[in-house]
């Protein structure tokens, strides 16, 4: 008997390696790219767009050429809110199947969003060519239409759309949305109520519906029809999210609360558990969005979306070694779930080991490429290890896959601020209205923009909607006080900074601004001092405001006071750059170069990538004879940012006057002269060079322009002397150079004056 069951077990084996290595079967790559195909498209009816996009990739591996696939992959994006890769991949599609006509329809929706109105008609033109019937195509012809303020013709290619197809409920809603446009509201009523009549089992009609009331101000009914959408899908969280959202916007947080909590008890409905955990963290209540949390986790702790939940609220309360912990159990269940492999990369920035975080994002996104904010997180990463440039390219990236990811373009528009960039800036703040239409970072960031373009109506306008819709904030307040300063509307601004600091007693950029309006404006410190004071006793813990008070006690020669709130500000955060810069300038000030030393040593320590403090270390350092150590920290500055241009210019006149390499010290001139061309120390560098080089006359015009600028400064007396002398122009060398010691008889270099002087004779 053992030996028959060896013998069948050898058949099976050898059957199966026949069917293997035959032509046709699973190497076939027809076949497996289908299977990949079927595969993603079962995920995709799911919902699962993670699994789906890594099945519709494999397919693509397969044959790069596969249209369907492509188009697959294009819906992904485009559920995802990915609009440039679902453009992409659209395009691609068309490319390879050019009578796919709904590829070309949604390309042509895609258009219409971008504002490319006659791109998207020459679609819906194409397609309507193409195929008579295709509603489709006079559907976005229609709001081509609209989107040009043509109503009746919007309104005829709707009709159009509506005869070819009167039982599809969508037609008569969007034939609704266009008739409000064009101000015909009763029509636009009929409209909503026949989608509904076409298709009494489903809220979208429903909430449509509520939607038109809620615009026309009939609160009531839009509040009817919110509910009646709950009722006719229990079980659909889209219609409890859209009267939560109503219920906050009429200011009734309890009935929004309630609703939430009704919410989260669904049984059979998955994503309803996390939606108390998200209310809270939506209105930044983070204490119980984590209790929420917690809770879940208690009572169903086996949930990945729990545990999800879980973890993103401990990462926001900064509990790192918890959220480390049940991170890894997800990943323990599953080590290729790309979402966990981020929040571990999140989760390294946080603890100081961004590189390590590099490796994690970089695995995580090979297996899923177009994972927004996989990039995101990796431009964090590259960005503390002091990689910018790839910082940038990660973040423009993660916009790119999907323009409403609102950590992105918060990162991007601070890129944008640092480098002074307003193009930049202006898409960025575009994005984050979009993506956060009731939050006043966009409109307060948008407002900038205008400022700098001087459009005085659109700044007001949009630092007015940053108040409107966020009246709790202190930054819509904070930010008009700074309009109305530079309007000179100084008591408006006053107003404005304390109500601000009502709001938020940390509210550190308002309480700045009334210190500039005391100080600058009034002259009056002690008003300033007593203000600052005041706002101490309401946060004894902001770092930041013992600075300020550090500034103005230095303002009013009151050094000790001053290094007393200092060393208070880095008791409170030892990572304070401004604490501890200011600190350093002051010992310096006062004779103590060793304790300076010191103190730019602490801030170099936290703030490795510090390019300012590792020059001004530098020049003390230098100022000391220290040479070595000077070059030294020059030359870590430039290796941070190799165009910085006070350390190319220090590093390159350390090497003029210690015997460097001439050639490295002329390019670090150049460079430092290219980048300030206004400078007159950058000037008398590169003039020396040239001097060192034996280029004298570019190097006599740039010291000629030095003295022009600064007469009273010996250095540049002296080089133009020995430059002068070397083209053989006595009279002007011996005056320059005599200039030197009535300026400073004590002037290091006196011996070498009185030398040139005694070479060129009487």
């Amino acid at each position: 008997m053992k030996k028959k069951n060896s013998i069948t077990v050898a058949i099976l084996v050898a059957l199966l390696a026949a069917t293997i290595a035959m032509p046709g079967c699973s190497r076939d790559p027809n076949i497996r790219k289908r299977k990949y195909l079927q595969s993603a498209q079962q995920y995709f009816d799911k919902g699962q767009n993670s699994e789906a996009m890594i099945q519709y990739m494999n397919a693509l591996q397969v044959d790069p050429q596969y249209a369907e696939a492509h188009y697959g992959l294009a819906q992904v994006n485009l559920r995802l809110g990915a609009w440039t890769t679902a453009f992409t991949e659209l395009s691609r599609t068309i490319e390879l199947q050019p009578d796919n006509l709904n590829a070309q329809l949604d390309l042509g929706n895609l258009q219409l969003a971008a504002h490319d109105y006659k791109a998207a008609m020459e679609r819906a033109e194409l397609v309507s060519a193409k195929d008579l019937n295709q509603v489709g195509a006079y559907v976005l012809k229609a709001n081509v239409h609209a989107a040009l303020g043509e109503k009746e013709a919007s309104l005829e290619a709707m009709g159009k759309a509506i005869a070819l197809a009167p039982d599809r409920s969508e037609l008569y809603s969007n034939l609704g949305g266009l008739q409000m446009s064009a101000g015909k509201t009763t029509d636009a009523e009929a409209s909503f109520r026949k989608a509904i009549e076409l298709r009494p089992g489903s809220s979208l009609p429903v909430l449509a519906l509520a939607g038109f009331y809620q615009a026309q101000g009939r609160m009531v009914e839009a509040e009817q029809q919110y509910q009646h959408a709950v009722q006719v899908e229990t079980k659909d969280l889209a219609p409890r999210l859209a009267l939560t959202r109503f219920y906050m916007q009429q200011g009734r947080r309890d009935e929004a609360e309630q609703l939430t909590r009704e919410t989260a008890a669904l049984k059979d409905v998955a994503q309803a558990k996390t939606v108390l955990v998200d209310f809270y963290a939506g209105l930044g209540e983070t204490d119980k969005a984590l209790e929420a949390a917690a809770l879940l986790y208690g009572t169903d702790g086996q949930d990945p979306l729990v545990k999800e939940a879980y973890v993103r609220m401990l990462l926001a309360k900064q509990r790192f070694d918890e959220a480390a912990r049940i991170n890894e159990e997800i990943l323990k269940a599953d080590s290729k779930n790309v979402n966990a492999l981020v929040t571990k990369g999140q989760i390294y920035n946080n603890t100081g080991r961004p590189a390590d975080s590099i490796h994690v994002l970089e695995t995580a996104l090979a297996r899923e490429p177009n994972n927004a904010l996989g990039h995101y997180v990796l431009g964090v990463s590259a960005n503390l290890t002091g990689d910018a440039v790839r910082a940038e390219k990660e973040w423009r990236e993660a916009a790119r896959l999907r323009s409403n990811l609102v950590e992105a373009q918060q990162a991007l528009a601070g890129l944008a601020l640092q480098r002074g960039d307003l193009d930049l800036l202006a898409s960025a703040s575009e994005e984050l209205v979009k993506a956060k239409p009731d939050s006043p970072d966009g409109y307060v960031l948008r407002a900038l923009v205008a400022a700098n373009h001087k459009q005085p109506a659109k700044v007001e306008g949009d630092l007015q909607k940053a108040i409107a819709i966020a009246p709790q904030n202190a930054v819509g307040y904070t930010k008009l006080g700074v309009w109305r300063v530079d309007q000179k509307n100084y008591p408006a601004a006053e107003k404005l900074f304390e109500q601000a600091l009502a709001l938020d007693a940390n509210a550190a950029e308002a309480l700045r601004g009334l210190v500039g309006i005391y100080a600058d404006i009034q002259k009056n410190r002690t008003k300033a001092l007593s203000r600052v004071l005041r706002q101490i006793e309401r946060s004894p813990s902001n770092s930041g405001y013992y600075l300020i008070l550090a500034m103005l006690q230095n303002q009013i020669q009151d050094a000790k006071s001053a290094e007393a709130s200092l060393q208070k500000a880095l008791e409170l955060d030892h990572q304070n750059a401004e604490a501890l810069t200011l600190l350093a300038q002051l010992q310096s000030a006062s004779g103590r170069p060793e304790q300076a030393v010191r103190s730019y040593e602490a801030l170099i320590r936290d703030h490795p990538k510090n390019v300012n403090a590792l020059v001004t270390l530098g020049t003390l350092e230098q100022s000391r004879g220290n040479w070595q150590r000077a070059k030294s920290l020059y030359e870590q500055a430039l290796g941070v940012s190799p165009d910085y241009p006070p350390a190319a210019n220090n590093l390159a006149y350390l090497l003029l006057e210690r015997g460097g390499n001439l050639d490295v010290a002329l390019s670090l001139a150049q460079t430092a002269r290219r980048a300030m061309p206004d400078s007159t120390s950058a000037s008398d560098t590169l003039a020396w060079a040239y001097y060192q080089k034996g280029i004298y006359a570019p190097a006599v015009q740039l010291l000629e322009e030095c003295v022009r600028k600064a007469p009273g400064n010996p250095n540049y007396h002296y080089h133009l002397g020995l430059a002068l002398q070397k083209q053989n122009d006595k009279p002007k060398a011996r005056q320059h150079l005599e200039r030197v010691l009535k300026i400073d008889p004590k002037y290091p270099e006196a011996q070498r004056v009185q030398q040139a002087l005694t070479e060129l004779g009487s």
